[in-house]
């Protein structure tokens, strides 16, 4: 083949990948698309269903923090950072996490209080495919804001629990992550001992569907008072953890009150002194 014929086909192939380009960025919330603010069938589907036409500002409240790639889809770490604090004035009054392309796409909604200091919030869930992983936090004025992060992982609503313990399926542990202070947002962590099953696992040993099985809702509450309410799904990872910030006023209880699909029922308390 001359120079010249190769040089012209050489041309003619990048004319035509760069035709093509567009096409392929098209490609809603899968590749080779895979920009954050992509969208996608699933996830169009459910904004109609849970948002209707509201509007949503981007990342001007809340933003999200996932890994581009996670090495275990059946535990991906998740964190939402708020913009501002919580105030009566103004503050989110629920979260929702959504995983696009999993078989149960609506992980978790939660409904806040302004008792919490911050919207802050880490969890770990599951991505069962490459998938945009969302926030969507409504303000107390009503407004929508939203952001999301595409993650390359996979296997993670199919990936086998933990079995070691059995006994000890609901236990609660409320800790804190460093000194409570007076008037002060401080960090806790509230961790439930549960396998979370999907339904999408295989036993190895009958080679049968584990039946889903999963922490349902979980409600924390500081000296009788609201923080949070939960409503969750097999999306959220095995033994679910939720780190929050609150802010103690004076001495009091942290309790948090479980209830999975079986509707056995778990707490789990933590007293604390805060330091003036």
């Amino acid at each position: 083949m001359s120079l010249a014929r190769r040089g012209g086909l050489q041309a003619m192939a990048a004319l035509a990948l760069a035709a093509a380009a567009p096409a392929l960025r098209a490609a809603p919330g899968g590749l080779p698309s895979a920009a954050d603010g992509d969208s996608s069938p699933a996830w169009d589907a459910l904004r109609a269903r849970l948002f209707g036409e509201r509007t949503m500002a981007v990342q001007e409240a809340v933003q999200l923090v996932v890994p581009r790639r996670a090495a275990y889809g059946a535990s991906v770490p998740v964190k939402i950072v708020p913009a501002f604090a919580q105030t009566p004035a103004c503050w989110v009054k629920r979260l929702t996490l959504v995983v696009d392309h999993n078989p149960s796409p609506l992980a978790a909604v939660l409904e806040l209080t302004p008792a919490l200091g911050f919207a802050e919030f880490e969890t770990r869930l599951r991505v069962d495919q490459y998938s945009h992983v969302r926030v969507v936090a409504e303000l107390s004025d009503g407004t929508l804001h939203t952001d999301s992060r595409y993650v390359k992982t996979s296997g993670g609503c199919s990936a086998p629990p933990n079995r070691d313990a059995p006994e000890r399926i609901g236990s609660t542990l409320v800790r804190l992550l460093e000194p409570a202070r007076r008037g002060v947002a401080g960090a806790a962590e509230v961790t439930v001992l549960h396998p979370n099953d999907t339904g999408f696992e295989l036993d190895q040993r009958t080679l049968l569907y584990i039946p889903p099985h999963f922490v349902r809702s979980l409600a924390l509450r500081w000296a009788g008072a609201p923080l949070f309410d939960a409503e969750l799904d097999f999306s959220v990872s095995e033994n679910p953890s939720w780190r929050f910030r609150f802010v103690p006023q004076g001495p009091g209880e942290l309790r948090a009150e479980v209830v999975d699909t079986h509707d056995a029922r778990f707490v789990g308390r933590l007293a604390v002194e805060p330091a003036a």
